[in-house]
């Protein structure tokens, strides 16, 4: 039986629960396809999988353990072989994007059925350019749920993260005003990406700096809407990435839904819209209108250090876990 190397997590716990062991290479079955994985990325979501974090996730993902043992979602890599009946694909194809039904990208091979969240990947992209997608999937998804478009402006807090240098990006994509909050060292970087505005929160108070906004977008869940409503203008919108504080920010996009106002959003990426938006990120890394931020690379012989590396909240957009590491460039922070 043929086999492959995956990072196996047969337990909750932290990233040392992690095992990198010899498992059956799947085969294609009729209208699927298998992709060799060249890169995929360590993220916050797979850091709340892993342990799970917030304990109600294993209602979900298995209660007492888990049912994916194979995390990653986002994936670069080659088309290996296909089933009967694939006609979009062929072995070779280059091909990048998502898996957020099943996961399993921490692995040197992944079946997907042909009409998966999939595209072609763009010429001359490398592979850990290319695993983008899940951040730039959150990050779209809540700026459609605050209604970004031409002329809006929108605030974005922990636009250095992979879901705020997406968010960034997207949002310019749509014709918004960008101001940025992040640390100094970041300042530079947003600019680069796009940002009309960029303020350091180590040095100001970004509630108090005399604006107000169409929209405050917390690209890392750790600003509440309390603390950010005086921003908002009237009609304004808070959206947020992550609970917050006792659970808050669902609770309060509950409420304002009830009363009419929207005034909190919470929206969760749908995994039917997944593959209609790897298309378009494509289309728009095509037109040089959005880019990886690459933090750092691993082997996936050091994945569990990736995830250490994850959890101290501290990544500048993504990190890349190269499987095969001929793949391996050493990318240096930000770059």
């Amino acid at each position: 039986m043929a086999t492959m190397r995956a990072a196996i997590n047969a337990r909750y716990g932290p990233p040392e629960v992690l095992e990198i062991r010899d498992v059956p290479k799947p085969e294609p079955r009729a209208g699927e396809v298998l992709v060799r994985v060249h890169a995929t990325t360590v993220s916050r979501t797979d850091c709340g999988m892993l342990r799970p974090h917030p304990s109600f996730v294993r209602l979900g993902a298995g209660l007492f353990r888990p049912k994916l043992t194979t995390l990653g979602m986002d994936f670069a890599g080659e088309i290996e072989t296909v089933g009967a009946g694939v006609t979009n694909f062929k072995p070779g194809d280059r091909v990048f994007g998502l898996s957020p039904e099943v996961y399993g990208a921490h692995a040197e091979y992944l079946r997907l059925p042909e009409r998966a969240a999939m595209a072609a990947l763009p010429a001359g992209t490398a592979f850990g350019k290319a695993v983008v997608c899940e951040g730039a999937w959150y990050a779209d998804t809540n700026l459609r749920a605050l209604g970004v478009q031409p002329g809006h402006a929108i605030l974005i807090y922990g636009a250095s993260g992979a879901i705020g240098t997406a968010a960034v990006q997207l949002a310019k994509c749509y014709g918004a005003n960008v101001t940025a909050v992040v640390a100094t060292r970041h300042l530079d970087l947003v600019k680069s990406l796009g940002a009309d505005h960029a303020v350091d929160y180590t040095a100001e108070d970004f509630t108090r700096i005399g604006q107000t906004y169409d929209s405050v977008f917390d690209a890392v869940g750790k600003e509440t809407y309390f603390h950010c409503r005086r921003l908002l203008k009237p009609a304004g919108r808070f959206a947020a990435t992550d609970l917050g504080p006792w659970g808050q920010n669902p609770l309060l996009a509950i409420w304002s839904a009830i009363r009419g106002s929207r005034r909190v959003v919470f929206p969760l990426p749908k995994a039917g819209t997944a593959r209609a938006f790897v298309e378009f990120l494509k289309t728009r890394m095509e037109a040089g209108e959005f880019r990886a931020v690459v933090d750092r690379e691993y082997p996936l012989e050091m994945i569990a250090d990736s995830y250490r590396y994850v959890e101290t909240k501290q990544k500048t957009g993504i990190v890349v876990v190269n499987v095969r590491l001929e793949d391996t460039h050493g990318f240096e922070p930000g770059n």
